[in-house]
């Protein structure tokens, strides 16, 4: 670790030199999740806004890092689902998702003020997300669903399910086009798909635990929000069967994704060792335009003078 940081120390000066521009810029979108309780990656219903902020900063015309941190939310119930078992199921989540990203982005065509104002992009990084899936409880109120261990994690009885955590890793990859409107504006499209290393951003994976030990352990709302079955719709008319221990709850083959659909409206900036020549040059002050004015009159008043 102390070589990778020495050497990222190292390299950093000869990375800020390389610069061509920099972009910042805000995002608006929406975000939606893929997981257990939503097995279709763009389903009818389960979109929520989100908002960011991002900065790039390009090395080559084409070849750019960028960073950037977004907030949204997630959700997914099985009351929804066209799938038999998932609707008697009857699950549902929410959770806040805050994120950071880092990540490479290529642009095909080299996008600046003279040459070309258009561009379609990929990219492609890692990013660190907290998210803390919460429920309606029985009375309607706010439950976050971790304490509950309704899988058995973190229980005696299960040592080989421990507690997920709030904090995991997601890997951002994703394509866009990008539009230079005039000297200083860029307005850019994308699409954003986040695998992450967690199978619990809906609180489901595995397989159902003995309901009996989950009461004794975490009490009767971890029960009841465990398998809500017996709240679904029809089931005094269906005979629904109740679930047993080690009936299948999830799907653990894969873990849950995220993805973000937003458009970015940011600022196109010089490289830092330029800006102050840049906004000189593209936003004049009333100084500099009193200057030009007197030196405008002059030549005006020399060229009267040869007359």
């Amino acid at each position: 670790m102390k070589r990778y940081l020495l050497s990222l120390a190292l390299f950093l000066p000869a990375l800020v030199q390389a610069q061509k521009h920099h972009e910042a810029g805000l995002s608006f979108g929406v975000a939606n999740y893929y997981g257990d309780l939503n097995d279709r990656l763009f389903p009818k219903q389960g979109y929520h806004p989100m908002v960011g902020i991002s900065y790039k900063m390009y090395m080559t015309p084409k070849v750019g890092l960028r960073f950037g941190a977004a907030y949204t939310t997630i959700s997914g119930t099985d009351s929804l689902s066209d799938i038999k078992v998932h609707f008697q199921r009857n699950l549902n989540f929410t959770s806040r998702v805050i994120e950071a990203h880092a990540g490479v982005e290529y642009s095909f065509w080299p996008v600046d003020r003279v040459r070309n104002r258009v561009s379609p992009y990929v990219f492609a990084g890692v990013g660190l997300f907290y998210a803390n899936p919460f429920t309606n409880g029985m009375n309607g109120e706010k439950v976050f669903l971790k304490p509950l261990s309704t899988e058995g994690q973190g229980l005696p009885m299960y040592p080989d399910r421990k507690p997920y955590s709030n904090i995991n890793v997601s890997f951002p990859f994703g394509a866009g086009m990008k539009f230079l409107v005039n000297k200083t504006l860029v307005i850019s499209g994308e699409i954003g798909f986040r695998p992450t290393t967690t199978d619990y951003l809906d609180d489901v994976s595995k397989s159902y635990v003995n309901l009996d030990s989950l009461g004794k352990s975490k009490g009767a709302q971890a029960v009841k929000l465990s398998y809500r079955g017996d709240q679904a719709v029809g089931w005094k008319e269906s005979g629904s069967n109740y679930v047993d221990y080690g009936y299948k709850r999830g799907d653990s083959r894969s873990n849950d994704w995220m993805w973000f659909g937003n458009i970015t409206i940011s600022l196109y900036l010089n490289a830092s060792g330029n800006s102050r020549e840049y906004w000189q040059a593209n936003c004049p002050r009333p100084e500099r335009l009193k200057r030009k004015e007197k030196a405008d009159k002059k030549k005006d008043e020399e060229k009267a003078q040869t007359k």
